[in-house]
Parts: structure tokens; sequence; C-alpha cells
């Protein structure tokens, strides 16, 4: 949900609009990364994953977009950015894939997923070493904003943001995508203060991998699954509620799995949360300033460290990253300051896979901005903020 003149439901139905002109050329006009050069590629964008040897070269960077309104992109933007200096350079577009607004990669590396977030939602896989569309399959819902890969790398997982509800396709050894073996709707409970129905966010696994997680807006409602493995069933075990128009939007997890943070969207807060993997109950505990003052300001998404000591939020509105310390094993964040992010509106932000750099798609301005992570969780912006259309979500390889 993105408010300022730039709401979700902007963007949902939008699917039979027409395509603005992009600033990047078409696909196949400049050699893009291949799947070659991304074998050991994780598609989490919430915990720095930490890489055993430090790649060198060029790496692959994609950046999700709309296509249907005006200044947006014409698909998913190719880039290769640079591990040391962070400097990103443009290489072309996977055009036929509309309003990829989030996108996820197969633990192999070789497959990129997209949501198409319009009215009748749709989850897309592109083949990476020749750009391939393998497959796109309905949602079952409206507006798909976020979408993730099960650990075994067999399911993907969406949120559809418009219909409240989350799906399940299973992903064969292709990294194709079959028909969707289940879907959700958050039904209960009712929508809280100011939403008209469930506005489901994000759909996630947890660390421990015995269960998958919902977040939903609408309800002010973390819902927790288990998932089925053999059929991509879901079974609902358990329910956790915010205080009554919170808005949860993001849920990332603490490395060590006993606690995560929860980004609250409409009324600007954040929250520590308890985590039991054995029943995957989660207990959201009390609010927390995210240091922005009294402006308008949407928290947008959480990321942790790798070795969980500090996390990060991306505020649009005061345009700026929080910086948390993690103390207590995860039980506790303190607020250390906010740092601005050189763009508007960042949406989305994600750590390359060593954890050194952290990008932020901004999407206002067009924009991804990248900062060098320091090991005492200091910010330092390593130059100007690469142009994208209507850049929404940064996914570094």
């Amino acid at each position: 949900m993105d408010r300022g003149g730039w709401t979700r439901r902007r963007f949902v139905g939008a699917l039979t609009g027409t395509a603005a002109a992009a600033a990047l050329p078409a696909c196949g006009t400049e050699p893009g990364p291949t799947a070659a050069s991304t074998p050991e590629a994780s598609p989490s964008a919430s915990t720095a994953p930490g890489a055993t040897v430090r790649p060198t070269g060029p790496r692959p960077l994609y950046v999700g977009t709309y296509t249907s309104i005006e200044g947006g992109g014409t698909g998913v933007a190719l880039a290769t950015y640079d591990a040391d200096s962070g400097r990103i350079k443009g290489s072309g577009t996977i055009t036929r894939v509309a309003n990829p607004s989030y996108l996820a990669a197969h633990p192999d590396g070789r497959t990129l997923y997209a949501v198409n977030e319009g009215d009748d939602g749709a989850v897309t896989a592109v083949r990476l070493a020749d750009r391939a569309i393998l497959a796109a399959r309905s949602t079952g819902g409206a507006g798909p904003c976020h979408l993730s890969v099960h650990p075994g790398g067999r399911w993907l997982l969406s949120a559809n943001y418009g219909s409240g509800s989350v799906a399940v396709h299973p992903i064969d050894a292709s990294g194709s995508l079959g028909e969707r073996t289940d879907l959700v709707t958050h039904s209960s409970p009712a929508p809280g203060p100011g939403q008209q129905g469930p506005h489901a966010h994000q759909f996630i696994t947890s660390p421990d991998g015995g269960h998958v997680l919902a977040v939903d807006l609408g309800t002010d409602t973390v819902y927790t699954y288990r998932l089925d493995e053999r059929t991509g069933r879901l079974t609902e075990v358990a329910q956790a509620h915010t205080r009554p128009g919170a808005g949860p939007r993001h849920l990332t997890f603490h490395p060590k799995g006993r606690y995560a943070y929860l980004a609250n969207e409409v009324d600007n807060t954040v929250a520590v949360c308890a985590y039991d993997p054995d029943t995957g109950r989660l207990t959201v505990g009390e609010a927390q300033s995210t240091g922005t003052g009294s402006g308008t300001n949407y928290p947008a998404q959480f990321l942790v460290t790798s070795d969980g000591a500090y996390a990060y939020l991306a505020n649009r509105g005061h345009n700026s990253l929080t910086r948390y310390a993690v103390e207590a094993d995860g039980a506790r964040l303190r607020l250390l300051d906010t740092v601005p992010v050189s763009g508007d509106f960042p949406r989305q932000i994600a750590f390359s896979p060593d954890g050194k750099l952290l990008f932020a798609a901004n999407q206002k301005s067009s924009t991804v901005s990248v900062f060098r992570v320091s090991a005492n969780g200091e910010l330092r912006l390593t130059g100007e903020p690469f142009a994208s259309p209507v850049a929404v979500c940064a996914l570094p390889l």
C-alpha cells in the first residue's frame, strides 16, 4: 500500500494499460547477466546471507517497476554492479513481463520470478540464461505485491494485496511454474480501522523452514501456516494480531530464528515479535518508533545483518533508512539514527549476497541508491543513485 498519490489501487488493473517508453534499451540490445554468472545466488532479501568467498567482477542486478504507468519501465530492468564500489551499469530489459513490482530468485540462481501486479494477478518465471519466459500463472487474486521461494526450491509463495489472499505454485526441475495448488483468503478477523478488506502484503518462510507466514495489512494480522511439501496445500496454525490500525506490511527474522521485526505501515511504527518454531506462533511486542518524527511516513521494509547485530528500516515519506542496534540475542531493537536515502519513496531494500552493500529502490525518484555497510553498522552512500524508471524492487545477486 503506497500513499501520497502512489497508491497500490492506482496500479491494480493496469495490466491492460499501455506501457510507457523505458529509459533502458529493450531486451537483447546489450548482453545481460546469465545464469552461469549466478551459481551461488540466494533469493532472500530479508537477511544478508553472507558469503564464504567474496564475489569478484560485475554482479547481476534486477530492478522491478510498473509498466502500465507514465514514466514506468517496459519490464524487468537488467544491470550489473561492482561488488566493491557499488557502481551500477544498465544492460537491458527483460520485456513481456507486466508490472513486475516484486522479484525473487530460485536458490540455484537460474530462474527469476516476478509478480504481475494487476486485477488479474499472476506470477511469471524467467530463465536467466536466455531470458525466456517459462510460464505465467494466475495467482487467483488481485494486485499480487510480494513473492518468495520456499527454501527447498519446489514452491513459490505469493501475496495478493487487492484480494487479501495468499497462493502457492509448484516449481518444477526447470524452474518453471505449475498451476496453483492452493489459495487462501484472509476472511478472519474483520478488517482493521480504515480498511475495507484484507490486504496480504508479504508471504515468507520461517528460518526453521517449518512454517510459512503471511502479513496482512488490512486485518492487522500475521497468519502462520504449515505448508504440505508433498501437495502444496496450506493449513493455518496460528494468528498474531497487532494493535488495531497498525497496518503491518513487512516481517523480517533475526538470523537465530527466535525473534522477528515487523514494519507497520499505517501507524508508522515497528515491533519486535517473539517466534516459537515448534508451534509457529508469533507474539507481537509493543509498538516502537521509526525515528522519523511527526511528519507523514510509511515504513516499507526491514533488513537484518547476517550476524544479527543491526537492522535497517526503509521510510517512505521521511526518505530515510532507520538504523537499529539489535540487542539481547534479537529480543530488543535500540534506535540509533536515520540516514538520508538519497532518493524519494524507498519502496524496498536489499543486501548484496555478501552483506557489504545495501540497495534501496526509490519509487518516486526512479532511482536505486547503494550504500556500503560497515562493520559497525554505519551506512555510506557509494555514489550517485542509478536511474531506473519507477524503481520499486532491486534484487542484487
